[in-house]
């Protein structure tokens, strides 16, 4: 989008009447959010990581029983492989149910508050940060890409 002047596009300014106190506070909000995100992303590497553990045991049986170790690959088969990590659920199941739930209501009271207080916008704390700290007019400092202020 083109500005006039410099500084952040339009979608990153500041509504008329929005006070410092709840640009503060979207900014939180949404940190508390992208930190929710890494817990989700965290997730998903339990999931793909128990998995690929779950069929590493395989090998592992199956060397257990070339070694004669019949007993040790049979109770690892019996007890381990296939097994729920928590009562009744796969990480499948954990991953599913935290979308459903918590990170999807956290989204939307996210944007929500965002949408009721700032028009929608996103990333104002960030913004003005942005403008505070850069150095007009030097290289790798402008206000929007391909800019020059």
């Amino acid at each position: 989008m083109a500005v006039t002047g410099d500084g952040p596009d339009e979608a990153h300014r500041r509504p008329p009447g929005l006070d410092d106190v709840t640009v503060q506070a979207l900014g939180k909000f949404s940190e508390a959010l992208e930190t929710v995100e890494r817990v989700r992303g965290h997730l998903h590497a339990l999931h793909q990581l128990t998995g690929t553990a779950d069929f590493m045991l395989d090998e592992a049986v199956s060397l257990f029983m070339q070694g004669g170790h019949t007993a040790i690959a049979e109770r690892i088969e019996r007890e381990l492989i296939g097994r729920n990590v928590i009562p009744g659920r796969w990480t499948f199941q954990i991953v599913e149910e935290f979308d459903d739930g918590y990170y999807s209501e956290f989204r939307a009271l996210e944007r929500d508050a965002r949408d009721r207080l700032a028009q929608g916008r996103r990333h104002l704390y960030e913004a003005e940060l942005k403008e505070r700290r850069r150095t007009r007019g030097r290289p790798g400092h402008e206000a929007l890409p391909g800019g020059t202020g």
